[in-house]
């Protein structure tokens, strides 16, 4: 560092401290306050008893008539501090979060290379975190296909990301890894196997749920759509013999940012779809990313027509209500009331 630099640095630091307004003294928090925003926050956030709860000491806020006041939750060594506000009469305690509208995180999921399935050059993308041993996963499969791209049809494309949950699904991370090994020479082969797995999960997982035998269950399928596709299918069994999960440990700590609970999760033009929630509600979402970006959605389908019901009429006074010898009971038909 020049001496120059260092001396107008210096000179920087003199006005930054000489030059800044004084901020008013902050009055400390007597243990009766204490007290009450300890319980407070106890009741607010429903804690436990064996969390503890620390307040820290006051501080100047930007908010007017309002100070800061630091409250720590810890239990068993981990510890989490929320940022709180106290009114400078000791009569409000609040809680305001503020997010930076200019960051939007599911802007930079990373699509590049995976493979799509719709209109590519649609203006809505919908992005599926998937884990192929979920049965959940399994249901948002198939509610999104075949209905949800047939309905949407050229407005609309998916893209799956990884994020299998090796913990309680044994064989997710074979599968996806697998899966990987065919996006890499074809997407629709990838579709076609992404179809067959989450269809078929209880033949792959077997009666044993040994996860060599689901292994060796994945890799076989692999090489079925392979051959069907007509992959390279040397470059194919490199690949399933590598096993290399680069790729989907890099989706899975992209999964983790987002704030994934757990699996599905979609991201709908950046909107969060968490869980396997009915279809009419992943329907809204797309409607509502279509309408922002200037498209019109298409219209909601017909409610299927209820079947008739065929009513036999009454018998006369006097009439015999047994059926012929031989008769068969009409479908959907009311059973005969014995006269008084």
């Amino acid at each position: 560092m020049s001496r120059f630099s260092f001396l107008a640095g210096f000179l920087a630091l003199g006005l930054a401290v000489g030059c800044k307004a004084q901020a008013a003294p902050v009055p400390p928090v007597d243990p009766a306050l204490q007290r009450q925003i300890e319980l407070r926050v106890r009741a607010q956030f429903d804690l436990e008893p064996n969390i503890a709860v620390t307040i820290g000491a006051r501080g100047p806020s930007q908010t007017p008539g309002f100070d800061t006041i630091p409250v720590t939750l810890s239990r068993d060594g981990k510890t989490q501090t929320l940022d709180l506000l106290i009114s400078t009469d000791n009569r409000q305690l609040a809680r305001m979060t503020t997010w930076d509208l200019t960051k939007d995180p599911s802007s930079s999921i990373d699509i590049s290379g995976r493979p799509v399935r719709g209109n590519p050059a649609a203006k809505v993308t919908i992005i599926n975190f998937d884990d192929l041993e979920c049965p959940y996963c399994a249901r948002m499969h198939a509610e999104l296909f075949p209905a949800t791209l047939a309905r949407y049809g050229d407005l609309v494309r998916f893209v799956y990301k990884d994020s299998p949950l090796s913990e309680i699904h044994p064989w997710a991370l074979h599968a996806s890894v697998d899966a990987s090994c065919l996006a890499a020479q074809n997407g629709n082969v990838y579709w076609s196997f992404i179809d067959y797995v989450h269809s078929h999960a209880q033949e792959i997982s077997g009666d044993n749920h040994d996860p060599a035998t689901s292994f060796a269950s994945l890799d076989r399928i692999t090489r079925q759509e392979a051959t069907l596709g007509k992959l390279d299918e040397a470059a194919l069994n490199i690949c399933i013999s590598k096993q290399d999960d680069t790729q989907i440990k890099a989706s899975t700590k992209e999964a983790e940012a987002l704030g994934l609970e757990g699996t599905p999760m979609l991201f709908i033009n950046g909107e969060k779809v968490n869980g396997a929630v009915p279809q009419e509600m992943v329907w809204a979402a797309i409607d509502r990313a279509l309408r922002a970006a200037g498209e019109q959605p298409p219209p909601m389908p017909a409610p299927p027509t209820p079947a008739p019901v065929t009513v036999k009429p009454a018998a006369a006074p006097g009439a015999s209500n047994a059926p012929p010898a031989g008769a068969q009971p009409a479908t959907g038909s009311i059973p005969p009331v014995k006269p008084s």
